[in-house]
């Protein structure tokens, strides 16, 4: 019996870990007609770092563990060809006793440096060899206008188009941590499958489906669809430096979000180097939104990049030191379901995500204007570092005047 219950927690443990909230949206039903692919990624390595890898048929950027140094998984990315590809664990695929690899973000490097379209990625997976090793929902967009979800298990996949009217009647597909071909009730992230859908019916609803959709009313979400709770609502007015602990739990963002990332696709016909990466990297509560482009020059902003003196990247490092903040209470096994409210927002607008907006908002309106004008001729790349280098600054300077006190002054960068 006791062995039953250590395995139960431990199974539960690993469910709340790994749990992330994806969508796929069809280039038809967003404000621009260009296809989206969502990651916010719940995971253990929540220290991240962006890569730019051209050893494949196709070179592509992605996202990638810090501590893997030599780069093996990509855990959201795109190619030069325009194809884009994340992952959500599945829980409810397999029935089996088979053992899993773990091995998602290798499958997604090896498709994105040999894919150039979501047909090359179903004959790559039929040439794989069974069992897969894997339960996972797979995301899928390319240049060609198409966007899918592939529901992967051990010995077969089912392949779910945003662009079927009937699979998806409103342009878009979710996934958390259970598959709609898996046994239902079982899995996770049902709570958030449903925050999400409410987000995303209303934002189509609107006409206003866009890349910050994701970025400011689902990664950044404070509502909990079940219990009803608006935490911005309830706790919003409250002065500054009130400490307000809340329970914190079954939430779009979560202790264990590490990053959150949208491809915004191109339409069928632009040309696949117009694809960009609107990258939330580290705690989605109190990281900064970069756009990240795909470069044969491989340029990317350096706070978004491996720096050695902290084994991470540096954007990822503040948001993690500001997190510290949200996570204030610490006592006992479960502290992570608990927040300071007070320290993200509050009447005096000095919370962090309040303090963060106006220069993401800033960081965003140049980094449109940028991408709306190489659409009509091509990417400048002195530009793009000019862009880049004005970045780092914006942010830098950010984390280190606002919030100096909460940051370690003691790395040299």
């Amino acid at each position: 019996m006791k062995r039953v219950f250590y395995l139960t927690i431990l199974v539960l443990s690993y469910l709340n870990v790994f749990s992330c909230t994806t969508a796929v949206i069809s280039g038809k039903y967003t404000k621009d007609g260009r296809p989206l692919l969502l990651k916010h990624r719940d995971t253990w390595a929540t220290n991240n770092k962006i890569v730019i890898l051209d050893d494949g048929k196709y070179s592509c950027v992605g996202l990638v563990n810090s501590v893997d140094t030599s780069n093996k998984s990509i855990w959201i990315g795109y190619n030069s060809a325009g194809f884009a590809i994340m992952n959500s664990a599945s829980y409810n695929l397999n029935n089996d006793t088979i053992e899993q690899t773990g091995f998602e973000g290798r499958l997604m490097k090896e498709a994105l440096q040999k894919c150039a379209t979501i047909e090359d990625f179903e004959r790559f997976l039929d040439k794989r060899k069974k069992p897969y090793r894997l339960e996972a929902n797979f995301g899928v967009i390319d240049a060609e206008g198409g966007a899918a979800y592939f529901e992967l298990g051990n010995f077969k996949y089912v392949k779910i188009d945003a662009n079927d009217s009937k699979a998806a009647p409103y342009g878009y597909l979710i996934r958390t941590n259970y598959s709609f071909t898996g046994e239902m009730g079982k899995g996770a992230g049902y709570v958030r499958y449903v925050t999400a859908d409410n987000v995303l019916r209303n934002a189509i609803a609107k006409d206003d489906l866009t890349y910050r959709t994701f970025v400011n009313d689902i990664s950044r979400n404070l509502n909990h669809s079940l219990t009803g709770t608006d935490l911005v609502a309830e706790y919003g007015n409250l002065p500054e430096n009130t400490e307000k602990i809340v329970f914190f739990k079954d939430f779009i963002p979560r202790s264990g979000s590490a990053s959150s990332c949208i491809v915004q696709g191109v339409k069928k016909g632009e040309d696949p180097a117009f694809t960009t990466m609107w990258t939330m990297l580290g705690f989605p509560l109190t990281t900064v939104t970069i756009p990240v482009w795909l470069n044969d020059e491989g340029i990317l902003p350096q706070v978004v990049i491996y720096n050695d003196s902290i084994k991470d990247a540096l954007l990822c490092h503040y948001a993690l030191e500001l997190k510290k903040e949200v996570y204030s209470y610490r006592l006992g096994s479960h502290s992570n379901y608990y927040i300071n409210i007070n320290a993200l927002i509050n009447r005096d607008n000095t919370g962090i995500m309040q303090v963060i907006k106006p220069v993401e908002d800033m960081i965003l309106y140049e980094g449109e204007k940028r991408l709306d004008n190489w659409r009509k001729e091509s990417i400048n790349y002195e530009e793009l570092q000019s862009y880049y280098d004005a970045v780092d600054v914006k942010v830098n300077l950010l984390y280190k005047t606002a919030f100096k006190n909460e940051i370690n002054n003691s790395v040299q960068y």
